[in-house]
């Protein structure tokens, strides 16, 4: 699929990839964020990779966007030879169930399983870190395997507990810091996800490789901050 690039306001241009959640189209996101960095274009204040686009924001004074979509343009034209992704794979201690997964229970008699093949499930799928967004640090992982594929909640919450682990049709995310949200919480991970104080403050990245691993709440209470 060739890109589409598209204005978004007078300050963005939107690059699309392709669509829905593919890993080949993920990681032609992730290569064209990477050489936009290495290019260092004039006037680009910084890119934005999602599932199947690129956002790229500009300063208007420093960058025409036409000369900009024509330069962007000319840099997708890559082929997909390149190394493949070094993707060691990152667990994820999680609590499932109780008051740390409230909507586990909901969540098996949806599917007609039980609590302990939605942990099965779960948590013996290696996922992919799609992208980063929503609240800094939450990262969108997929594919849920299809028998978990859960709509979700009809009323969101006002107040998730950081470090909830959800999943939402056949996505799977964690929340880094307390936030309303309207996803299925399964369970919790005592992991930080997200701290300000540190060079890279998400503790995932696009691109990673995420396996959930479960734990008993005393193993969480133990886990060093």
């Amino acid at each position: 699929m060739l890109p589409v690039i598209r204005h978004l306001g007078d300050r963005g241009l939107l690059i699309e990839l392709g669509t829905g959640i593919d890993p080949a189209v993920n990681r032609r996101v992730k290569r064209l964020h990477r050489i936009i960095a290495r290019e260092k274009l004039h006037g680009v204040v910084e890119t934005v990779p999602a599932y199947a686009s690129l956002l790229v924001v500009f300063d208007p004074l420093q960058a025409a966007p036409e000369a900009l979509k024509r330069q962007i343009a000319g840099l997708c034209d890559f082929e997909e030879n390149g190394p493949a992704e070094a993707r060691a794979v990152v667990e994820i201690p999680v609590v499932y169930g109780g008051a740390a997964g409230p909507d586990l229970d909901t969540v098996a008699a949806y599917h007609g399983l039980s609590v302990e093949d939605v942990i099965g499930l779960h948590s013996s799928t290696v996922y992919r870190v799609y992208m980063i967004g929503f609240t800094p640090g939450f990262p969108y992982m997929g594919e849920l395997p299809e028998a978990l594929d859960t709509p979700r909640r009809d009323t969101p919450r006002t107040h998730i507990p950081k470090g909830s682990v959800a999943i939402a049709q056949r996505q799977t995310g964690i929340y880094p810091a307390v936030s309303p949200g309207g996803w299925q919480i399964i369970g919790c991970t005592p992991l930080t996800l997200f701290d300000s104080r540190k060079e890279s403050p998400s503790f995932l990245t696009m691109g990673d490789a995420v396996r959930f691993t479960p734990i008993t709440a005393e193993e969480a209470a133990q886990w060093p901050l």
